[in-house]
């Protein structure tokens, strides 16, 4: 059969997407994209915010309109959250919660009508993922979270931390390095509370991947600053683990990292990003900032954009709080009116893309290496390559060959051009 997979949201919904793909393709059926007719459809929802659970909503319909006659299942945090109007949503043939995913292969399947034998099985070695257009795999390492931020309705959708074993993860890591993957990211929803509940750690899981796989490039989605030990960045050591990691700061006003009921502040994620800069040459740190959080004075978004501006990310993803009915915060006094809260999200987002546009051109005359993607072709008919450095900036060179895709070569930085550095190949 033709599966069509989508997720809206987080890196941990494209890694149980690419799990599910993986899975699909092994029982003989082919992944396929949005302009090619499916038999079964599947969405991985989202509820991070309002406007995540309204764009959840109308996917679910856009995709039904694309594949009327094609099997619909939905799971992730907003079927979780609201399994009645999901389940009553037109089109919708089966909803399945956060809990049960690990069976939402065998389940989305029950019933429909399938050969005995597939008509087309992959052999090891071939990626679902691939198909799919992805030239690195996030691997989920853990679920759940236990800790209550006051702004997060993730953890109820998620539930309780749950790791993987550490042999699963080893075993999933080396099978995708055979099927041709050079790069990995390590995702959950509280990745650095890997191993909280089977005796292990985040630094634990990274030595046993660098000692019993050959990815050539590890990397880590989101995570929480107070979960690094002293001397985590010394695993940076081993250059397969790439020097980047996206440190969510939510503000830059200890008060308001009080409201949030956030376990770390202003001064000590100084001195984890002065520990990361220190042990690991061009280390990029990237966050996350809450604007106009309940409560939020004047003076305290005046302190966040110092912390911002002191810190100097490489990026910035900048949030205009939304009351999330569920959430702690959307009860708390001191409600912002929206109009405010967008206006210090523009002022954010204005000097986030300076600091960004400044941290990109302090790169320019470096060397490192490039993981290349797909070619694309620019408005004047270019073609180039594009991947990311190792520190997770894009970049783009000329010209863009095919045969580099999913190939790691060294490039020289020779400047910035919007949103990306530029560089030549040397080896």
């Amino acid at each position: 059969m033709k599966i069509h997979l989508k997720a809206l949201g987080c890196r941990l919904n494209e890694a149980e997407l690419e799990t599910w793909a993986r899975e699909f393709a092994r029982l003989g059926h082919r992944v396929v994209g949005e302009d090619e007719p499916a038999d079964l459809v599947v969405l991985n929802t989202c509820a991070v915010t309002g406007e995540a659970a309204r764009k959840s909503r109308n996917l679910i319909k856009r995709l039904h309109r694309g594949n009327p006659g094609a099997r619909l299942v939905v799971s992730g945090c907003h079927a979780t959250l609201s399994p009645e109007q999901v389940a009553d949503t037109l089109g919708v043939d089966l909803v399945i919660p956060n809990t049960d995913k690990e069976a939402l292969v065998d389940r989305a399947l029950e019933g429909m009508e399938q050969p005995q034998m597939p008509l087309m099985a992959t052999e090891p070695g071939e990626v679902a993922l691939f198909a799919r257009g992805r030239q690195r795999a996030f691997v989920k390492v853990q679920d759940g979270c236990r800790y209550r931020c006051t702004f997060c309705i993730v953890t109820r959708a998620r539930g309780e931390e749950r790791s993987r074993p550490l042999a699963d993860i080893v075993d999933e890591v080396n099978a995708l390095h055979d099927e041709g993957v050079q790069e990995i990211v390590l995702t959950g929803v509280h990745v650095g509370g890997y191993g909280s509940d089977i005796d292990c750690d985040l630094a634990t899981l990274v030595r046993t991947l660098l000692r019993d796989t050959d990815m050539p490039r590890i990397r880590f989605a989101s995570v929480e600053p107070w979960d690094l030990p002293p001397g985590f960045f010394g695993l940076f050591e081993d250059p397969r683990l790439m020097p980047h990691m996206h440190l969510p700061l939510q503000s830059g006003s200890d008060h308001i990292l009080r409201r949030m009921a956030r376990r770390c502040k202003t001064a000590q994620f100084r001195e984890l990003v002065r520990s990361a800069r220190s042990a690991v040459p061009d280390f990029n740190v990237t966050t996350d900032i809450i604007c106009g959080f309940p409560g939020e004075t004047e003076d305290d978004w005046r302190q966040t954009l110092d912390f911002v501006e002191e810190i100097g990310f490489g990026h910035i993803h900048a949030f205009t709080y939304s009351p999330r009915e569920g959430t702690k915060a959307a009860t708390l006094p001191g409600q912002i009116p929206l109009a405010e809260r967008k206006r210090r999200t523009r002022e954010l987002v204005a000097l986030a893309s300076r600091l960004k546009r400044e941290a990109m051109q302090a790169q320019a005359g470096n060397r490192t290496e490039v993981l290349w993607e797909r070619p694309f072709v620019d408005e004047a008919g270019c073609a180039w390559m594009q991947g990311y450095t190792r520190n997770y900036f894009r970049i783009r060179a000329l010209p863009g060959d095919r045969s580099a895709e999913n190939r790691i070569e060294r490039v020289e930085i020779t400047g910035t051009a919007e949103e990306a550095l530029e560089g030549r190949v040397i080896g």
